[in-house]
């Protein structure tokens, strides 16, 4: 009956957010291309791809996920060479990231329904050695129906917020039985672990092997002096201190901006750098820019190497792509976004990688296991609301003694915590090569 009233209950859902589903395909664009596999009907060259020779299904849906996925395939193969893959997005966004990260003998697909005649036929044709599921994608029929083929099943990287947790309570019938079809449940802290145990995953199949996010700061490559030009460009002085806001949603940047002013009143030497997490969002931005009366300059219309303007601007506003990390390597204080006045937080390890310091908001719970880390070794800075927010970056920026020291501290955690994914490795393929699956 449990099985029975899930299937009634995702398609009738299912159904019921496929009109808001297409809306956003065409209004996005992208989605068409290959639509159908979410089906399990593939082109005949990608069905021939996939039967070439045995491989490991890996699913991921977000950026950060897919970049945790790509990750994993490269330790699979530095560990064992002859390992192939499939790799699974939800998104067209995804889909075109992943793309550029994975090898030429892996295939890229879009994630099935979880349906069960359409989760056999998927499973008909790609005929996994194992599925891996990243962090807290749990799909009851793909579970189910790949345990019933003794089909190793893991999840990695896992995380269950405390928002998840509450709503798998509600369900936990239907959860225990899921959990109890995983071979291993590789989570990221110790909370992860509790919560799962709670919930009926077996202890011996629980295992907590840090957060996979902490290996994916490797060295910087390439020149990223450009960088500082553009700022010199913007009219930054070599005596500026720079604020960052990294990945912002709304309401974030109006709060920075506030706390701006008063860092100009009180320390002077101070320069705002805004990187919204969705460029979509640079008009609402350039609406409170606007509003404050700041004087701001759009990065798209900045080039490396441009005389300063007569009259410095104190607010640079990047509406490009792909470079926060860039800007990250230029900052004096950090604050990471949608942890203010949105829910979820975003990555503060790559900041951290740099030696930042760094400031975030309340609402952190994407990334528990991490912060706990954090705010264990007072590695970062956690404030409950926008004052407090202007109330430490003040005290930040009028101590140079402590921003280098919480910074420190940042990088040499962030380095001390890397290695979860080779450990994830080694556990996986050792279950595997022993597993009749």
């Amino acid at each position: 009956m449990i099985w029975f009233a899930y299937n009634i209950i995702f398609t009738l859902g299912y159904l019921l957010l496929l009109p808001r589903f297409l809306f956003r395909m065409c209004r996005r664009g992208g989605y068409m291309k290959d639509f159908m596999q979410r089906f399990g009907m593939y082109r005949e060259e990608v069905r021939s791809r996939i039967l070439e020779k045995p491989r490991i299904w890996v699913h991921a849906v977000s950026v950060g996920e897919i970049y945790v996925a790509a990750s994993f395939i490269k330790e699979c193969r530095l560990q064992r060479p002859e390992s192939a893959f499939i790799l699974s997005t939800t998104t067209s966004t995804g889909h075109a990231i992943a793309g550029g990260l994975i090898a030429d003998d892996d295939v890229l697909i879009y994630f099935p329904v979880d349906f069960p005649p359409i989760v056999r036929r998927v499973l008909d044709l790609l005929r996994p050695k194992a599925l891996v599921l990243t962090e807290s994608e749990m799909w009851p029929n793909l579970i189910r129906i790949s345990h019933s083929r003794n089909i190793p099943v893991v999840m990695m990287n896992g995380r269950i917020s405390d928002h998840s947790y509450r709503g798998y309570q509600v369900v936990r019938g239907l959860f225990s039985r899921v959990a109890g079809m995983m071979n291993a449940l590789y989570v990221q802290g110790r909370a992860d672990r509790e919560k799962l145990v709670s919930l009926g995953a077996s202890e011996d199949r629980v295992h907590v092997m840090g957060s996979a996010k902490y290996d994916m700061t490797g060295s910087a490559t390439g020149d990223r002096s450009y960088v500082r030009d553009l700022l010199l460009a913007a009219g930054l002085k070599d005596s500026d201190l720079i604020l960052l806001g990294g990945s912002t949603w709304h309401g974030e940047e109006a709060a920075l901006l506030g706390c701006f002013r008063r860092l100009k009143e009180e320390y002077g030497n101070v320069f705002l750098v805004l990187v919204p997490r969705h460029v979509e969002r640079t008009r609402q931005v350039v609406s409170e820019l606007k509003r404050s009366g700041l004087r701001w300059v759009l990065r798209s219309t900045l080039s490396a190497g441009q005389a300063p303007p007569d009259s410095a601007y104190e607010v640079l506003l990047v509406d490009t792509t792909g470079e926060l990390k860039d800007f990250y390597e230029q900052a004096s204080v950090v604050f990471v976004g949608k942890s203010l006045t949105q829910h979820g937080g975003q990555n503060i390890i790559e900041p951290a990688a740099l030696s930042k310091p760094i400031v975030v908001g309340p609402n952190m719970e994407n990334f528990e296991a991490v912060m706990s880390d954090f705010l264990e070794n007072n590695a970062v800075v956690q404030v409950a609301d926008a004052r407090g927010l202007c109330d430490a970056l003040a005290g930040l920026f009028q101590n140079d003694q402590e921003r280098d020291e919480l910074g420190r501290r940042a990088q040499e955690l962030s380095e001390s915590r890397r290695g979860a994914i080779s450990a994830t490795v080694s556990s996986f393929l050792s279950m595997i090569g022993t597993s009749k699956g």
